[in-house]
């Protein structure tokens, strides 16, 4: 038989019911969504309904919930979502069930954990909606017609992860099997009773006078994600050691159980512990994974077990260093993740609700009066399918070992959204996304997460006309800076992709940020700093990541910032929009650059001054003045010295470097972009499988923003970027440095660009 399937639509469903309706019922779908009697959150519910088909079927249903679900069909796992949105963009999926004749039982897992859920799941009201396609079956399926029931699922409990508040993460859990229900996907158990009505599903374009307390649908967007079972990895250590949280002592270890653990850990055999017996075992995954735990045991009454996360231990209980992320030995473990309390019964499968990132695993295992069998801990991997199809080969092997681990941070930060990054946040952040955006373009074809950043950020902005910061969320964060990359990125999807229509719907919140920027010149001319975080990179001696002048004062990093987007919305405008605006930008483009040269410019050092008693130079201010184009030649071959040979200026970390090493190119010094590589050449020999967030001591060991090498490699490097909207010309300019053979495929529009370089001789 067909396996049921995830579709991606192309026109929303029920559009046919609306040909004879009024515009105030219009958009009503013919479904309810339905709630738990009790909804109090933190909540987990199972929902089931029983229904009979007398012959072959192929059943098409819609799906969503409010936060989470995951859908079985006769206890078998069909999938889970729905993707993350806000309460005017909620997502659904669809399926094809193909039903054999017989009884059949669909049932649910949902969950609405409040505050114990990770930050980007916002929540309109707890909830559940099924509505099949057909409606022949809509008395037997949908949602608030159907005989749905519904359970809470007892047994959760939940603990915040952290003793402090710089995460956004979902809450540890605690799954107690005593008083769970168990083999509820089958539709099994007591506890079962109708469902609360809640309120008619509705399409998101085309209902116009609903309620504050109403999802407003919208099709998926995204394929399937991965869930897949991974294997690989070795256990490191294993003690007899209690619940604490003691160095390890590699020379301790139980060196003659390694063989057994190990065995257990490749799912070949059980492991079983007698009474009042603890067990610490670290597993090292030896590459970072994203994934969802679950664990076999039988027995074990009373008992606990334990399986934590982290990216690398520490070198110390304060968790503040982390040394070469390979070594353990004398290192402290400091994770998160969750705790499963067995109830004695036979074959219990656990398995929690959230997904954990890592590279490391440790397993707390504790019996009391009855032996406990551990018989399988799988990890299914979760993440966006995102697959290198490009090509990057030369003869400089410092490259070679970057791109995997650049590949590998990208793939762990792209789920249902771009996140950074996964182990303490997995938000969805506007100034980040440049450099996820740009990396996945040199990567695949594929630019359906690209697609979605672009849309939910639009979707963010507020009454002041700026994008939140970091969106979906359950509080909203205004970073204006994070706004004019988002501004920026829309340009770079006009260049990288084609598809004018999705860029011109765009343009009005592209127009609304810099309207509101432009409000906020004062007198002078010059951007003061706007309201909020004006978060531009993580610079030691900056306070809170902003530059000097760019808290309550003016900046002239902000100030290039806003000069730079102009510039790129007048090629935008001119391409895709009105003309008159185009001039308009470029107008104000060039009054802020001659302003803020009036204010910033330093002649004595032939620098731009971050503040205006020129007291802090950084090369941030210098790389923004330099992409806005807009400077005399003096003046950029004046700074392009500086920043190559001025130790004293305040240096860019690993995000803005991004904007550094296009700074290079257009100074056509790709000499100095290799000498900063540096940092990354250096991270496979300190044991890291992903790109840290910044320099040590770096809080995150997995950080998208940190990719853009690899994006460098194809766009600067190779040289290889769109000299036309829609990428309908290509601009081949390579800067190979000390290479001298070079070979590229990049994934194109309209298929790939292939590249392959050569040079020889002392001057190439």
């Amino acid at each position: 038989m067909l396996q049921p399937t995830k579709i991606l639509l192309e026109t929303p469903p029920y559009r046919s019911l609306d040909e004879s309706r009024s515009w105030l019922t219009r958009g009503t779908w013919p479904a309810w969504w339905v709630g738990c009697p009790d909804g109090k959150t933190p909540l987990v519910a199972a929902y089931r309904c029983r229904f009979r088909v007398d012959s072959p079927a192929a059943v098409r249903v819609h799906v969503t919930a409010d936060e989470r679900y995951e859908l079985f069909l006769d206890g078998s796992r069909i999938g889970s979502g729905p993707e993350r949105g806000d309460p005017a963009n909620w997502f659904f999926d669809t399926y094809d069930l193909p039903l054999a004749p017989g009884d059949h039982t669909l049932t649910a897992r949902v969950w609405a954990l409040g505050q114990a859920a990770p930050r980007a799941l916002m929540s309109v009201a707890p909830g559940f909606l099924l509505s099949p396609d057909a409606d022949a079956l809509r008395e037997r399926l949908a949602t608030g017609i159907a005989a749905w029931e519904v359970k809470r699922l007892e047994g959760y409990t939940f603990t915040r992860p952290f003793d402090h508040d710089f995460f956004s993460i979902g809450y540890n859990t605690t799954i107690d099997g005593s008083r769970f229900g168990w083999r509820f996907e089958h539709g099994d158990g007591d506890g079962w009773e109708p469902v609360t009505i809640l309120h008619a599903g509705s399409d998101a374009e085309q209902r116009t006078r609903i309620g504050a307390s109403v999802h407003r649908l919208r099709s998926a967007t995204l394929p399937a994600l991965l869930y897949r079972e991974w294997t690989g990895g070795q256990v490191r250590f294993i003690s007899d050691a209690t619940f604490d949280n003691a160095p390890i002592p590699v020379d301790d270890s139980l060196f003659g159980e390694v063989s057994q653990w190990q065995t257990f850990w490749q799912g070949d055999d059980s492991v079983t512990l007698p009474p009042h017996a603890e067990r610490r075992v670290l597993i090292d995954l030896e590459t970072y994974l994203t994934a969802h735990v679950a664990l076999k045991v039988t027995g074990g009454r009373g008992g606990r077990v334990r399986v934590h996360w982290a990216e690398s231990l520490f070198d110390t209980p304060d968790a503040r260093t982390k040394g070469n992320r390979n070594r353990i030995d004398g290192k402290y473990f400091i994770g998160i993740g969750d705790t499963f309390l067995p109830d004695g019964g036979p074959n219990r499968i656990f398995e929690t609700l959230l997904w954990r990132a890592g590279r490391f695993l440790e397993l707390r295992v504790k019996s009391e009066d009855e032996p406990l069998t551990l018989h399988r801990l799988a990890l299914w991997e979760t993440r966006y399918p995102l697959e290198q199809e490009s090509v990057f080969e030369s003869d400089d092997a410092r490259l070679a070992p970057l791109f995997p681990l650049a590949v590998r941070t990208l793939q762990a930060s792209c789920h249902d959204a771009y996140i950074d990054g996964p182990f303490y946040e997995q938000m969805m952040w506007a100034g980040d996304g440049v450099q996820n955006i740009l990396t996945t373009f040199t990567l695949t074809h594929d630019d359906r997460p690209a697609r979605r950043w672009l849309s939910l950020l639009d979707a963010s902005r507020d009454a002041s006309g700026l994008t939140c910061a970091r969106w979906p969320a359950r509080d909203r964060l205004t970073i204006a800076p994070y706004s004019l990359y988002w501004v920026q990125m829309v340009g770079q999807f006009a260049l990288w992709r084609d598809d004018p229509t999705f860029v011109r719907s765009l343009l009005p919140g592209v127009r609304s940020v810099l309207d509101a920027l432009e409000r906020l010149r004062n007198d002078d001319g010059i951007l003061s700093a706007p309201p909020g975080w004006n978060f531009v990179d993580w610079v030691p001696g900056w306070r809170d990541g902003i530059p000097p002048g760019g808290d309550r004062g003016v900046s002239a990093v902000l100030n290039g910032h806003l000069a730079w987007t102009l510039m790129q919305c007048a090629n935008l405008e001119a391409a895709h929009g009105e003309p008159e605006l185009a001039q308009l930008y470029q107008r104000r483009a060039r009054e802020i650059t001659e302003r803020i040269t009036d204010a910033f410019w330093c002649e004595e050092r032939g620098l731009f001054a971050d503040d205006l008693g020129h007291t802090s130079f950084s090369e941030h201010a210098q790389c923004f003045a330099v992409l806005g184009g807009l400077l005399p030649p003096e003046k950029r071959s004046r700074i392009g010295e500086a920043l190559l040979n001025d130790a004293s200026l305040t240096r860019a970390t690993i995000s803005f470097t991004h904007y550094l090493f296009e700074t290079f190119r257009v100074l056509g010094r790709v000499d100095a972009l290799f000498d900063r590589l540096g940092l990354w050449f250096g991270l496979e020999a300190q044991g890291f499988r992903t790109l840290p967030e910044g320099p040590d001591p770096a809080r995150s060991d997995c950080h998208a923003w940190g990719t853009h090498p690899l994006f460098h490699a194809f766009a600067t490097i190779a040289g290889i970027r769109p000299a036309a909207p829609g990428f309908a010309a290509v601009q081949i300019t390579p800067q190979m440095g000390p290479m001298s053979r070079l070979d590229v495929t990049l994934p194109h529009p309209r298929g790939e660009i292939r590249l392959s370089l050569r040079r020889g001789g002392p001057d190439g």
